[in-house]
């Protein structure tokens, strides 16, 4: 039994407790995998991670992140959990960025005032969904009548989402999820706000496999904000809602420089402690 320090932090919230939590242990290089994955699925949050040394020339850090039901390559609240409590724990970066070392490689973190960003990793699919039946059988997860998703495209950039776009942010709160038909599906559903309100989109994440909705999530809004913006329906710049359904105030930042998307939200500590692995 091996004693670790671990923090426990909100992620994409100004304020603790609105957004989507996040467990990091810290020194974890001397785990081994298996006690990762059931620690991961002992805390039942949508992911934990672990902070190691790194092993790549330039990285500051490395990192790997577990959901309930195994390890991701990159998940983006994960992201700026984990460098939000590297850099507390004393972590200097080598340049003016952070980077992160992860399963999908090197990963950009930087720092904008109180806000951490980070810049999104190629999407490794991205097109619109043509399968025979699945647009149906998306529109029957959700319970929305076909005509009512106007777009559904992949954009997987590790977790495998499929983006849905709906008419408006109150068609997206409407949504109830009919996890049968979800199975083995990650849909996100998007739908603007109207113009002028604080939020530009409403996003919900729903996770078929596990029957969840995810509270906030980085990883869909990267790649919703380059199906947005390459499609003019968003600017390059805005702001998306997420958990309102869930009670949470989730609130994503994007910033698209040139073909860079920035996903980035405020990181809030809630816990610290120590925990014991075997």
């Amino acid at each position: 039994m091996t004693s670790h320090a671990i923090s426990w932090v909100d992620v994409f919230s100004p304020t603790p407790l609105g957004g989507n939590p996040l467990a990091v242990v810290h020194g974890a290089d001397a785990l081994d995998e298996g006690t990762m994955a059931r620690f991961a699925r002992w805390t039942n949050l949508s992911e934990t991670t672990y902070l190691l040394e790194p092993t790549l020339p330039g990285a500051d850090y490395r990192v790997r992140i577990f959901t309930p039901g195994g390890e991701l390559p990159f998940a983006g609240h994960p992201t700026l959990g984990t460098a939000a409590v590297w850099l507390a724990l004393g972590g200097r970066p080598a340049g003016e960025d952070v980077v992160q070392e992860c399963g999908a490689g090197p990963v950009t973190v930087r720092r904008r005032g109180d806000r951490l960003s980070f810049a999104a990793p190629p999407l490794l699919r991205y097109e619109p969904v043509e399968e025979p039946g699945l647009r149906d059988r998306v529109a029957r997860s959700l319970r929305l009548d076909p005509a009512a998703v106007l777009d559904v495209s992949w954009l997987d950039n590790g977790p495998g989402w499929i983006g849905v776009r709906v008419a408006d942010a109150a068609a997206v709160l409407g949504v109830r999820a009919d996890w049968s038909a979800m199975a083995g599906l990650k849909l996100g559903v998007v739908g603007a706000h109207p113009a002028g309100a604080e939020c530009a989109v409403e996003v919900r994440a729903f996770v078929g496999d596990w029957a969840v909705e995810d509270p906030v999530t980085g990883s869909l809004n990267a790649g919703l904000a380059r199906w947005l913006t390459d499609n003019g329906w968003a600017p390059d710049g805005y702001v998306a809602a997420q958990g309102t359904a869930l009670g949470r105030t989730g609130r994503v930042v994007v910033e698209r420089e040139a073909d860079v998307i920035w996903v980035g939200g405020h990181v809030s500590p809630v816990v610290r402690g120590t925990v014991e692995l075997q």
